[in-house]
């Protein structure tokens, strides 16, 4: 029998699939545009014969054979394809039927969202001075009052788009590959502070305060929400090799915000050996060791520790970010966030500051293309919002509200959170084709589609099938849940998952869903993962190649 399965592990490391599905090829070398070997089952069709589809006439057969290997003889497949001009169904296994939808679920909270706020919509984060202003002194405080912003300009290029890397830095600790974007973390904070300074305020004789009363965060939302978010409430450690064999590791971090600190003790070991980083944090999480070795032919290992309290973090930055920019505040910079000093509101009070974001269309196409957890829930706590309401769960009427709007029989949809994660989360493939095509009937369609992962080209489907016909010609959501099997010692793939639009040419764009329930691999390697989720990219891309 093979290595026991560390089921915690495992656990850890589930939850981080059902966000992001694991198309990405990562180390495996999974992704490629050759169709894997079928492997025919004499005693089983694709699908159970009494519930066969008469619309799987003419499905192309490299799909059937995927569908008969033996990862899935006791999984469940789900298929629909329609054609956008009339909705006629070209092919359809059980769209009728729930199935896990891993971050396909992301297609209806960002929708929701972006319709709610949208295109255009841009979050501005404003600074007040509440006090008494004599010459360039405020006696009192500057309260910087969170507006939901995602990235507080931590991610915005020169151009005002937002940028990404195929494999975010929020799965770093999952997968190895993650890769920062070059962007300063702390840029909306120190625009703020200038623009403190350009006010005229060289002295605060007062404090610095958050105001987080935008919403409450929501537990039952996982990655919780906060009203300010800065780098994802990440901090970013980089480990680099040594010289040498027995060196330390040279180790970067991002945002140097106090009073965090880092250390390392990781050692440099021989071309070859194993790399194994750990990270531990104390003291409220302030405090973060990355011990383990590291080997010498190893690229950078990134790694993330979370941001406890992200109000006191960002009141901390904004200080920090002030006396860089020639504003001194008396206050001690590593205290705790005094909200119990906030006025109930501003009306009246000098705004000194104020960060504009990018559009939220930007914000969608970074949320699609990574799979970004944390801004696909913060969207139910900004539909709850625009109602007036600080509660995120009263966002779930918002959304609804919008998908019988958009024509979505949300009979057909359970949802929990935003990402996709939760358990209970569960979708047809007629509901998530039903909001694709809602996007082809309005002015944005093109912008959506272009939101989506690009099949061979960047987000989570850049590594797959980038010598097919298809690479370039599939944008999709992509979807996993995944789980341990420790009685087989092996994994339980709940759903693997992917909705979007095949590009057939000429203008026409079908909507298509392709997933599987219940999958399961013959051993614990999360390679054996990375195939099912290669082989899901694959049907897309024969859909697509199919006349």
């Amino acid at each position: 029998m093979g290595r026991p399965i560390r089921v915690a592990a495992l656990r850890r490391r589930a939850a981080a699939a059902c966000g992001a599905l694991l198309l990405v090829a990562l180390a495996s070398g999974a992704g490629t545009g050759t169709a894997p070997s079928p492997t025919p089952s004499p005693t089983r069709s694709p699908t159970p014969s009494p519930t066969r589809s008469p619309s799987q006439a003419g499905l192309d057969p490299r799909i059937a054979e995927i569908m008969r290997k033996p990862e899935y003889r006791h999984a469940q497949w789900g298929l629909l394809q329609t054609r956008p001009d009339d909705g006629r169904v070209l092919h359809s296994l059980f769209p009728g039927q729930f199935f896990i939808p891993g971050s396909t679920a992301k297609l209806f909270a960002v929708s929701g969202t972006w319709r709610t706020l949208g295109t255009d919509h841009r979050f501005v984060t404003p600074v007040y001075a509440v006090g008494r202003r004599t010459g360039a002194t405020l006696t009192g405080d500057l309260d910087l009052v969170a507006q939901g912003d995602l990235t507080l300009g931590g991610r915005t290029r020169p151009d005002g788009t937002v940028a990404y890397t195929d494999l975010d830095h929020t799965y770093a600790n999952d997968f190895p590959g993650a890769t920062l974007t070059p962007e300063n973390p702390l840029a909306g904070i120190d625009e703020l502070a200038r623009q403190v300074r350009d006010s005229g305020i060289t002295r605060v004789d007062g404090d610095v305060i958050v105001d987080s009363r935008l919403f409450a965060p929501d537990p039952v939302l996982d990655p919780t929400p906060t009203p300010l978010i800065i780098n994802d409430n990440l901090i970013d450690l980089l480990t680099t090799p040594g010289d040498r064999a027995g060196a330390d590791a040279r180790l970067d971090w991002r945002p140097k915000v106090a009073p965090y600190a880092v250390t390392s003790t990781v050692k440099t070991v021989a071309a070859g050996k194993p790399t194994n980083v750990t990270v531990t944090a104390t003291d409220g999480g302030s405090r973060i060791l990355l011990s383990g070795t590291i080997a010498a032919d190893a690229k950078p290992l990134l790694r993330t520790a979370p941001v406890t309290d992200p109000a006191a973090f960002g009141r901390s930055a904004l200080i920090e970010a002030l006396a860089r920019a020639g504003v001194r505040v008396t206050a001690d910079p590593t205290g705790p966030n005094p909200a119990a000093r906030l006025p109930r509101d501003y009306d009246g009070r000098p705004r000194v500051a104020a960060y504009t974001s990018p559009p939220y269309e930007q914000y969608a196409k970074l949320i699609l293309k990574v799979s970004h957890n944390l801004g696909a829930n913060l969207g139910i706590c900004l539909m709850a919002v625009s109602t007036g309401s600080t509660q995120c769960e009263d966002g779930f009427p918002v959304l609804a509200a919008f998908l019988d709007r958009a024509g979505v029989d949300r009979e057909q949809v359970e949802l929990m959170d935003g990402r996709g994660g939760n358990p209970a989360d569960r979708a047809t493939p007629q509901a998530l084709v039903q909001m694709l095509a809602y996007w082809q009937r309005t002015p944005d369609a093109r912008r959506f589609r272009e939101a989506l992962p690009v099949l061979g080209v960047d987000g989570l489907l850049a590594e797959n099938c980038r010598g097919c016909p298809a690479r370039g010609k599939v944008f999709a959501k992509t979807g996993a849940a995944v789980g341990g099997d420790a009685l087989n010692d092996r994994l339980a793939v709940g759903a693997i998952t992917i909705a979007g639009y095949l590009d057939k040419g000429g203008g026409r764009f079908d909507t298509f869903y392709a997933g599987v329930n219940g999958a399961s691999t013959p051993t614990a390697n999360t390679a054996d993962v990375l195939s099912i989720a290669n082989d899901l990219a694959l049907i897309a891309a024969y859909l697509q190649e199919s006349p």
